[in-house]
């Protein structure tokens, strides 16, 4: 394998744009769900069940493209590990506290609905990437509320795909902070590979160059989300 090979299977910018297609054309293939084998342990689980709730949390988190988009663009202009803290906790703050709240509660959201809103999530920090706040209203939005805000709705998501199976009582609060703590670890995992990615390419001068086909690859998968999403909805209904 001759050099110009081997730059091409590592270049950063090309392995990021396959990362976004990729993520973007698996909204029209499948939606974001739970596999027959977990939906089958959910519906017939009863009492705590720590560790297998743990990886379900993960897995749906690192398998969750609307949350990884969301994510890919929270980050992408984030340079400083202190700023990538503080914007991954709001995040985390927020979908913690309505995945909580939503399950134990049973407060029920359609499904459609959420993620479609999460989808526009994804829209917004794509657009506000671009700088699109600044040239449309002359200012920009707060985005750490913004993610706050779009953490709530990201958690309201989780915890409608977990109310469909009609959790067992029994150990309900303990399984739910396990999902959660999978979650987290899930997202963990995803944010390391986003991040040794975007490190590596934040070397080239083509980080800056294509970085404005990456936030319109993520405003155009985040449309898509939407118009399946919506799509669905309008369907059932």
């Amino acid at each position: 394998m001759n050099k110009e090979t081997i730059k091409y299977f590592i270049n950063p910018q090309l392995n990021l744009l396959l990362l976004i297609l990729g993520l973007t054309f698996s909204t029209l293939i499948v939606a974001h769900g739970i596999d027959s084998t977990t939906k089958s342990f959910l519906l017939n689980n009863t009492g705590v069940s720590i560790i297998p709730f743990i990886y379900i949390g993960a897995k749906h988190m690192v398998t969750g493209y609307d949350h990884l988009l969301f994510l890919i663009g929270v980050i992408f202009f984030l340079y400083k590990t202190r700023d990538i803290i503080i914007y991954v906790s709001l995040f985390t703050l927020g979908h913690s506290f309505t995945l909580l709240l939503g399950v134990f509660n049973d407060i029920m959201v359609n499904p459609y609905l959420i993620d479609a809103i999460i989808g526009f999530s994804i829209v917004y920090k794509g657009f506000d990437n671009l700088g699109g706040f600044n040239k449309l209203i002359g200012f920009q939005l707060n985005t750490k509320i913004a993610v706050l805000v779009f953490g709530l709705f990201h958690g309201f998501g989780l915890a409608t795909k977990l109310q469909g199976y009609e959790l067992n009582n029994e150990g309900l609060l303990s399984n739910l902070i396990a999902f959660n703590i999978g979650v987290e670890l899930g997202q963990f995992i995803a944010l390391v590979v986003v991040l040794i990615a975007l490190n590596i390419w934040r070397k080239f001068d083509s980080y800056i160059k294509f970085s404005g086909l990456i936030n319109t690859l993520l405003m155009a998968a985040g449309m898509l989300l939407i118009m399946y999403q919506l799509t669905g909805y309008f369907l059932e209904n």
